[in-house]
């Protein structure tokens, strides 16, 4: 392959390490062996015969399976036989998990899974301390030493209050989330998409008043709710369009869009998983907990636009009984708190970018088999495309960022 590659017998044996009458008597020697000339040789180049190009693509694929067969034996050797060390970002729906762990069962049955939720970050550090085989990382990141599949891209969109003016609109504007604070998840889990983020709202005339961390799904539906909040969340995340929505209130802003579903935001843990934010996170809004708890369910008439008076309860103290004065929003026929909508970005301007990467010469057919389930359940549950930058990313000293 190199001698086809570089069509020069001395540039071939450089870009190999050997001398050049080693390398061509062993090209003699295959063409021996195969029966059939390889190369038409001349004192001043090297060019493929028919033969040759013939089967030059078949020469790739035995190169890759022997390299494929190599890193399988490394994993023999180092008593790894039967596991598989990977990770997946927290931002990931269920369906996507679903749909990755059943095709990987159909193509490695004979292969264990150990899978993680890791973010970004988490991911590389474990790479570098060979505690991990391969991951779905978000990019821009510091790839050194990494082997990456291809890159995917899911677009975002914006998870806003569904009484906010923008919520009308049929794509938003980054300019119009002006005066409205931003979730987003900490900045340790991966500290250049975070950055790239933040960069990509100023330059479109966002800056938000103040950033609040957050990650779990519950926690940042109710700092949306509660906090003159927005959050950032891509289209898979949230339930079908005219899907059941209890915690959005009745009328047309259960109807105006892909509304609710998860709640998501970026970085978030998938509903149900571990590290919900049950208590107070330094530096968010008290507000919080009131405001995730004050998303209930409908009375009669809900989704007629106007909602019903509810049925008398015998058993439910009233307000006056219980504090000797009238209830204010009774009195002010308050309508039931408002809910949460998602909208796509005009000009989409925001997306997360995965691939699957793994530590460099250990891309063995285990390895394989998790990046074709990974990238498959992305473009079929996350509506995940290709994504081919014109420019390459460059690294700054604090992270990269697609310029």
């Amino acid at each position: 392959m190199a001698v086809a590659e570089e069509s020069h017998f001395g540039r071939a044996a450089a870009r190999l390490g050997m001398a050049q009458p080693p390398l061509s008597q062993r090209i003699q020697r295959l063409e021996r062996h195969l029966g059939v000339r390889l190369f038409a040789r001349t004192s001043r180049q090297v060019a493929l015969t028919e033969a040759g190009a013939l089967l030059l693509d078949e020469a790739r694929e035995v190169l890759a399976r022997s390299e494929a067969l190599l890193a399988t034996a490394r994993r023999i050797r180092d008593g790894e036989t039967g596991l598989l060390r990977a990770a997946l970002p927290p931002d990931l729906s269920g369906e996507t998990v679903a749909a990755l762990l059943a095709r990987f069962s159909a193509t490695a049955s004979g292969l264990q899974l150990e899978l993680h939720e890791l973010p970004t970050a988490q991911q590389l550090q474990r790479f570098a301390a060979h505690e991990l085989d391969v991951g779905l990382i978000h990019h821009p990141c510091d790839v050194a030493g990494l082997e990456l599949g291809p890159v995917l891209r899911r677009e975002l969109g914006v998870l806003l209050p569904a009484g906010a003016p923008a919520a009308a609109l049929p794509e938003v504007p980054l300019a119009s989330l002006t005066g409205y604070d931003l979730i987003l998840f900490p900045r340790a889990g991966a500290p250049a998409v975070y950055d790239d983020l933040l960069t990509t709202c100023a330059r479109n005339g966002y800056t938000p008043s103040a950033v609040r961390h957050a990650q779990g799904a519950s926690f940042v539906r109710g700092l949306v709710l509660s906090a003159e909040a927005v959050a950032f969340s891509p289209r898979d995340a949230h339930a079908p369009e005219g899907a059941a929505e209890p915690a959005t209130a009745p009328g047309p802003a259960t109807a105006s869009g892909p509304a609710g579903g998860s709640g998501r935001g970026i970085g978030s843990e998938p509903a149900g998983g571990s590290g919900q934010g049950t208590g107070p996170v330094p530096g968010a809004d008290p507000r919080a907990e009131a405001g995730s708890g004050a998303v209930s369910g409908h009375g009669p008439g809900a989704g007629s636009g106007r909602a019903a008076a509810p049925e008398a309860d015998p058993n439910r103290t009233d307000h006056r009984e219980r504090t000797g004065r009238p209830d204010p929003a009774a009195e002010a026929g308050a309508p039931p708190p408002p809910g949460v909508v998602w909208r796509p970005l005009s000009g989409t301007p925001l997306a997360l970018r995965h691939s699957v990467a793994w530590p460099g010469g250990r891309g063995d057919a285990a390895v394989a088999a998790f990046a074709e389930a990974a990238t498959h359940a992305l473009r079929t549950t996350a509506g995940a495309l290709p994504d081919l930058p014109a420019r390459p990313l460059h690294l700054r000293p604090a992270s990269e960022y697609w310029l």
